[in-house]
């Protein structure tokens, strides 16, 4: 903890000063005690309530105190929200996101736990959404109205796909999203312009990309994609959603014909690949996460929502100590009237 103005802390020479006033004041009461008539009935005044005099004795100091902090302005160390930042998801939506291995369906899970992540987030924070299949494209351009956000990951689902994971191609397309908002610009990728240097959009733009299987499709290499993103300074948090056991039912009922005339089978696997996800995080100053259930899910975009757009900073917390000294005031107050003692 740090203090905004930290040579007030010296008004908490108070404290001391006040108790001595009270041990002053208690040494003149018994003074004047001594000239009670009846020092038997005196004595069962007092006896078994001497502690009770220094309980709100204690609150009150207590109380004293924690003005005293107040007054210099505690602070501390958190994560506060970023001027202009920005954050683009990139959400998988290729054939094998209705995979049911992460229930109801990855696509689902997925598309619920970037809710979780909205209401996590600053409300000034810019943020887009591509979805991508064999190409991206954007389904929402960076804006701090997360309502339009939500509404697209009602829509993402039917997205037109042709099949194919393009990772790659996938992360130069949000590299560029990014670099537009830093620019102030709105529009397509077809419009995006020359790179900015990475010293422009470092720590204002993060990327937080969701696929559930390797790449299959596309002009860029994943890593070739991560470089783009290195180039620009900007950090990519890579989830790889699904289960080693992950399959797909192409047909109906329990399996499909092969072509082949192997016979049914009930599925075809689609493995999520955390390698090349975690390779990209690794390259880029992210960080990988491993998405095999919802619960998991949820918790990575949960914890991400709470740090992207967010940097390291000071929190005043002087309201805590000001309810805090409200508090032990009138607690003293109280006790004190309670245990008052009164003559028989």
């Amino acid at each position: 903890m740090s203090f905004d103005r930290p040579l007030l802390l010296l008004t908490l020479l108070v404290v001391p000063v006040a108790l001595g006033l009270y041990l002053v004041a208690q040494r003149r009461r018994m003074r004047y005690a001594i000239r009670f008539t009846n020092l038997d009935v005196l004595a069962g005044v007092v006896r078994g309530r001497l502690w009770r005099q220094y309980v709100p004795l204690a609150l009150f100091l207590l109380a004293l105190a924690a003005l005293c902090i107040g007054v210099a302005r505690p602070q501390r160390s958190t994560l506060v929200p970023t001027d202009r930042a920005t954050v683009i998801l990139v959400v998988d939506v290729s054939r094998s996101m209705e995979a049911k291995d992460v229930k109801p369906s990855r696509l689902r899970a997925a598309t619920a736990a970037v809710r979780l992540f909205l209401d996590r987030v600053p409300k000034r924070l810019q943020i887009g959404l591509i979805a991508f299949a064999g190409d991206p494209a954007v389904a929402t351009p960076p804006t701090t109205d997360h309502r339009l956000v939500r509404e697209a990951l009602d829509t993402i689902q039917w997205f037109p796909t042709f099949g194919g994971t393009a990772i790659g191609d996938a992360l130069a397309a949000a590299v560029k999203l990014g670099q537009q908002a830093v620019k102030g610009e709105n529009g397509n990728l077809a419009s995006a312009s020359v790179a900015l240097p990475a010293t422009k959009s470092r720590r204002l733009v993060s990327i937080l990309f969701l696929s559930d299987g390797a790449q299959t499709r596309g002009v860029l290499a994943p890593l070739q994609g991560a470089e783009q993103a290195r180039t620009a300074g900007i950090p990519v948090y890579t989830i790889a959603l699904g289960t080693p056991s992950g399959t797909l039912n192409f047909g109906f009922g329990r399996g499909f014909r092969d072509p082949y005339g192997s016979g049914y089978t009930r599925g075809v696997p689609v493995p999520p690949d955390p390698g090349t996800l975690k390779a990209i995080a690794q390259r880029t100053g992210g960080e990988f996460f491993a998405a095999r259930s919802t619960k998991s899910l949820r918790a990575a975009y949960t914890k991400l929502g709470s740090r992207l757009g967010r940097k390291p900073g000071k929190s005043e917390v002087t309201y805590g100590f000001l309810a805090g000294a409200a508090g032990l005031l009138i607690a003293a107050g109280l006790l004190s009237a309670l245990w008052s003692p009164r003559l028989p």
